[in-house]
C-alpha cells in the first residue's frame, strides 16, 4: 500500500472549501481519470474511473466527517482498495489549507507500474491544483452537506 500526501492553499474561506468538497458528484470536474461519482446516500458513493485505459468501478463509505475540519473514507467494494482523509485548515478569513492523505493499494499490473513511477503522486498533485482553480474561479461552493459522521 502506498501513501500519497498533497496539500494546496486555496483562496476561499474554510467553510467554502469544505462545502465544495462535500459535492462528490462534481469531482470529475477537477479529478483526472474520474468519470463519474454517484452519491448513493449521505455515507456512500459509487465511483467510475478510467486511468491509463483501465476502467474501474468501486464503492466508498464516509467513516468520519466533521464540518470545516475533515472527511475520511474507505472503499467497501470493487477492485480499488484505498482509504484516505482530506483535512481543512483555516489560514485566515479568506485562505484555507486543504490536505489530502490517501493509502492506495495498487491492484493491477498497470496500477503497480504507475505507482512505482510516481504517477499516482503526480495525479493527486494535479487534482489538488485543479481543485484550487475550480473553487477559486467559482468564487463559492456549488452546494454543501453539513452533517457529521463519527467513527465507529
Amino acid at each position: 500500500m502506498s501513501t500519497v500526501k498533497q496539500a494546496v492553499e486555496v483562496g476561499v474561506p474554510v467553510r467554502t472549501a469544505y462545502n465544495q468538497w462535500t459535492q462528490f458528484e462534481e469531482f470529475p470536474r477537477f479529478m483526472e481519470g474520474v468519470e463519474e461519482v454517484r452519491q448513493l446516500d449521505d455515507l456512500h458513493n459509487h465511483w467510475t474511473t478510467e486511468i491509463g485505459g483501465v476502467r474501474r468501478e468501486f464503492d466508498t463509505e464516509i467513516v468520519d466527517q466533521l464540518p470545516d475540519e475533515r472527511i475520511a473514507w474507505r472503499t467497501t467494494s470493487g477492485d480499488t482498495k484505498q482509504m484516505g482523509m482530506v483535512r481543512f485548515q483555516s489560514l485566515d478569513e479568506t485562505h484555507t489549507r486543504v490536505e489530502l492523505v490517501m493509502d492506495v493499494e495498487s491492484t493491477g499490473v498497470a496500477e503497480k507500474g504507475a505507482d512505482m513511477l510516481g504517477m499516482i503522486d503526480r495525479r493527486v498533485k494535479g487534482d489538488m491544483r485543479r481543485f484550487k482553480e475550480y473553487i477559486e474561479q467559482r468564487g463559492g461552493e456549488s452546494g454543501s452537506w453539513r452533517g457529521r459522521v463519527t467513527p465507529g
